[in-house]
């Protein structure tokens, strides 16, 4: 038997197809949940029947976050090549900050937490998973970026394992203030960037003061005494969810280090401090209710939701500085 294809057929078929790709979009849009890193790191160290020593829940943390990217709804979406992914930006913008935070801790893991001083081994998981973390979050072949994550994350797991075997000491991780301080400078200047990216959704006239401070210091090339800053507008929304994911994921290793660092949170009585930057950090993770970032002027009829996020972050970054302070003291 003969169907014969007809003009409106294929204009049905088509139809379907793209409401069918719309509704997958959609769904695969949907942000990750917040998780409890405390409840999360006493399901892991009971079913591995291990204690949760120093360390373990930052471990825990990171690694979680990390397979979040790679196992939510959709995968990792930022270097597709074929719809529905091809044609969304807020997600793969949202995985792109939470990779910068995954890349800031498991730097800091390598080079500070786990090394006792400067003249020390490195160890050998990290050494591995760091790198990994840092290739080319777009690149779809040879190698994939999700493939290369993956490695990172067994190595983590690996790390994690050996840190947790009390009869060996080849992993080790170090709670001191110093290496929470350092790795709290980093997160302290991506919020910086995150804030002023943000903030320029409204055009304003701002004053070069890169050399502000110190007669004496010089730059490559002479800027303008002042420029306009303002973010083009197919931006606003790709800017907006990359902060979203970066406090999404910053908010998460903050309560790991709450757990780990909890001696040395106590001793400086900054406990509180980091609670208040999960908050404001938790505060930016409102349900978005409009279909599109809104992007109003400052005091006008529509709001403006990259000021609305750069309050929260400003706020955590502000207290971020306040907690670097109290470290520093004896």
């Amino acid at each position: 038997m003969n169907i014969k294809i007809t003009s409106k057929m294929v204009a049905y078929l088509v139809l379907v197809v793209c409401l069918g790709f719309y509704f997958i979009g959609v769904y695969w849009s949907f942000e990750p949940a917040q998780f409890n890193v405390k409840v999360l790191v006493q399901q892991q160290a009971s079913a591995e029947q291990v204690k949760p020593v120093v360390g373990y829940a930052t471990t825990t943390a990171l690694i979680k976050v990390s397979e979040t990217l790679l196992d939510k709804p959709g995968g990792y979406l930022s270097n597709d090549v074929m719809p529905p992914s091809v044609f969304l930006d807020n997600i793969p913008s949202w995985e792109f900050g939470a990779l910068e935070m995954v890349r800031d801790l498991s730097l800091a893991m390598r080079q500070e937490f786990s090394r006792s001083q400067s003249q020390s081994v490195e160890n050998q998981h990290l050494k591995i998973a760091q790198p990994e973390f840092n290739i080319d979050n777009k690149s779809w072949a040879m190698p994939s970026a999700e493939r290369e994550y993956r490695k990172a994350i067994n190595q983590l797991y690996a790390y994690r394992k050996s840190l947790a075997d009390v009869n060996s000491q080849d992993a080790q991780f170090y709670a001191r203030a110093d290496n929470l301080r350092d790795w709290l400078q980093q997160v302290q200047s991506r919020l910086g960037s995150y804030s002023q990216r943000l903030s320029a959704s409204v055009g304003r006239e701002q004053l070069n003061v890169d050399l502000a401070g110190d007669n004496a210091a010089q730059q490559s090339t002479a800027n303008a005494g002042s420029k306009e800053v303002k973010t083009n507008w197919l931006q606003v929304d790709n800017v907006f969810y990359e902060a979203r994911g970066a406090s999404w994921a910053l908010l998460h290793f903050l309560q790991a280090i709450q757990i780990d660092f909890h001696d040395v949170l106590e001793k400086k009585n900054a406990t509180v401090s980091v609670q208040q930057i999960i908050r404001e950090l938790q505060e930016s993770q409102q349900t978005v209710w409009s279909p599109m970032v809104l992007n109003g002027s400052g005091f006008g009829y529509m709001a403006n939701y990259s000021l609305v996020m750069a309050n929260y972050i400003s706020r955590a970054n502000a207290a971020i500085i306040d907690l670097n302070e109290l470290l520093s003291k004896g």
